[in-house]
């Protein structure tokens, strides 16, 4: 599943965390409900299926142009951002005729924040090279966020559906220094092309990687044990059913 050399745990300093296991006693439940991931990342599906939760992928339109300097931090933009594209997908699935509508939708967007400044996906070859020449040698965090929408709940605080729910998680990765050539050589890969911060750290950008403090799977694109807990509350207070 996962690269010898990135797997979680192999780095020193590698704090990992796992969810599977908090659904276990609704796998019956779970596998009843229509779950959507409004993700096109195949990084996030595989967390997904790691959790053993049955879903569908529905890929969001959203634009995600939000002016990230109205936001009081990084995490808080990348949460506002899922939650925008969970609610796209959730307004066309109530949309859509002669569909039973999702009982979990599930966004989730991931930055990469270095001195203040948000690195998202490179536009480019050159700016992947620019954000690993800023990255390298230093230590940098990773933010995910992410919504859960559930178009059958009733939001109490506007009396009708659907209810949203969205948190964020924050992950500090600390890169190795790296030298140009190996920069290029990395980019030439195509790798780092679709992956906030230009580097991924389940394939070869791993190896670049000193120390993760925090949640692997969160660099990855899910926080794997927090969402798990988030849909255990859900269904412990009967809210997905």
């Amino acid at each position: 599943l996962l690269l010898a050399s990135t797997r979680p745990g192999a780095a020193s300093g590698v704090r990992t965390c796992g969810g599977a296991a908090m659904l276990v006693a609704y796998t019956e439940q779970l596998a009843k409900l229509r779950i959507v991931l409004a993700s096109q990342s195949p990084r996030r599906s595989e967390l997904l299926h790691m959790l053993q939760l049955p879903f569908e992928v529905v890929v969001s339109n959203f634009d995600e142009d939000l002016d990230k300097s109205s936001f009081p931090s990084a995490a808080a933009y990348a949460e506002e951002t899922a939650t925008h594209k969970a609610i796209d997908v959730t307004t066309r699935c109530m949309a859509q005729e002669g569909q039973s509508l999702p009982d979990l939708v599930i966004g989730a967007d991931t930055v990469v924040e270095l001195a203040g400044k948000v690195l998202e996906k490179p536009k480019d070859e050159e700016d992947a090279k620019r954000m690993l020449s800023q990255l390298q040698g230093k230590r940098h965090e990773v933010h995910t966020g992410v919504a859960v929408v559930l178009p059958r709940a009733v939001d109490p605080t506007v009396g009708k559906a659907p209810l949203v729910r969205s948190f964020s998680e924050s992950t500090k990765v600390t890169f190795a220094p790296l030298e140009p050539k190996t920069i290029a050589a990395y980019v030439a890969t195509r790798e780092p092309m679709d992956k906030a911060g230009a580097y991924g750290i389940q394939g070869l950008g791993g190896s670049f990687v000193q120390r993760v403090e925090g949640c692997y799977f969160n660099v990855m694109g899910l926080p794997v044990h927090r969402l798990a807990l988030e849909v255990e509350k859900l269904l412990q207070q009967g809210l997905l059913t």
